[in-house]
């Protein structure tokens, strides 16, 4: 069991506050038909990671804690634990982790483009470990809800918020599926890497809708291909050997989708191919990474064939009088 409370008082004080009770609801039946023998091994690893006196929090490129610690060794030997490290980069007491993700690098191609975040209530959608989290918390949000199914992020955000100690910045082990309905009362909602995986991307997108109030932002990312309007790539199989991937479509078909879905303002604001630069495998993430799956001839193509991955970054606004059926509690 993973102690929220310090998240759910956050919320009491905030817009956010019609949450609360659903998703104390909610993370409470989680923890009774929880039967996930790999979660107490995780925990474990953090219950030994040392006690420290943290001094300075940088949330800047590495997210940074400095001060004193009891015992470096100990907490190097327990974040390793925790491999493999995704999203980063991180730096805690000089221990370096060096992530498969240069994840700084796709924050400064969104960061410029999206609205003031300060002061606002975000949700990040397949956070991962909460590293962008980070860094929408040193432009000003004030809460960041992040929302990923896997342990391992959520215990490695637990990790690194153990020296932060922000009880308004969490990982919740939810999808987005799975959250409250047409909640409407997030500011901007964040999907970074989901699209792709979802079998129906309209579905998906509906969903994001719900959870942005009147008047908020999305910030959708994902991966796209060369083309033109009402071009998608369907890969049979697999695509960079992921076996995941349903929908990759044109940056101008993904924006016609969002209007079709009913957003407004929509703007493709980047596209950027990836590149082993990006990401690669590490100490912190041993194995393979995307060199190898690229075709090694030609990395304009995937391993399959396929054109090799480009991330596009579309920022839409939901409009103020598009209201949705609230969530009610019986």
């Amino acid at each position: 069991m993973i102690d929220y409370s310090s998240f759910l008082n956050h919320l009491s004080d905030t817009a956010l506050e019609p949450w609360q009770a659903p998703l104390e609801t909610q993370l409470e039946d989680l923890w009774r038909t929880l039967k996930d023998g790999n979660l107490p091994r995780l925990l474990s690893y953090v219950d030994a990671l040392p006690e420290a006196n943290t001094t300075k929090v940088s949330l800047s490129d590495i997210v940074t804690a400095t001060g004193d610690i009891s015992d470096t060794e100990a907490l190097r030997t327990q974040l390793k634990n925790l491999i493999p490290w995704r999203k980063g980069p991180f730096d805690l007491f000089d221990v370096a982790i060096d992530s498969e993700w240069q994840c700084n690098m796709k924050w400064q191609r969104v960061a410029p483009h999206v609205s003031d975040l300060n002061g606002r209530h975000i949700l990040d959608v397949g956070s991962g470990n909460g590293y962008y989290g980070w860094r929408m918390k040193a432009a000003g949000a004030r809460t960041v809800a992040g929302i990923d199914p896997s342990w391992l992020s959520v215990v490695q955000h637990l990790a690194v918020n153990k020296y932060i100690a922000d009880p308004s910045h969490t990982v919740l082990p939810f999808t987005l599926e799975s959250l409250t309905p047409n909640l409407e009362l997030f500011d901007t909602v964040f999907s970074m890497g989901v699209l792709y995986h979802r079998r129906s991307p309209l579905d998906h997108i509906n969903e994001l809708k719900g959870a942005i109030r009147p008047g908020g932002e999305l910030v959708l990312e994902t991966i796209v291909i060369p083309g033109g309007p009402n071009e998608s790539l369907v890969p049979i199989g697999r695509y960079a050997r992921m076996n995941n991937v349903w929908f990759l479509p044109t940056a101008d078909t993904l924006a016609s989708w969002l209007d079709k879905m009913g957003f407004v303002e929509i703007k493709i604001v980047d596209q950027t191919i990836t590149t082993p630069e990006e990401q690669r495998p590490s100490d912190w993430k041993p194995g393979q990474s995307l060199e190898n799956y690229l075709d090694p001839n030609n990395h304009q193509l995937t391993i399959e064939g396929h054109p090799a991955p480009i991330r596009a970054t579309l920022v839409a606004t939901k409009p103020e009088n598009q209201r949705l059926k609230r969530y009610h509690l019986d």
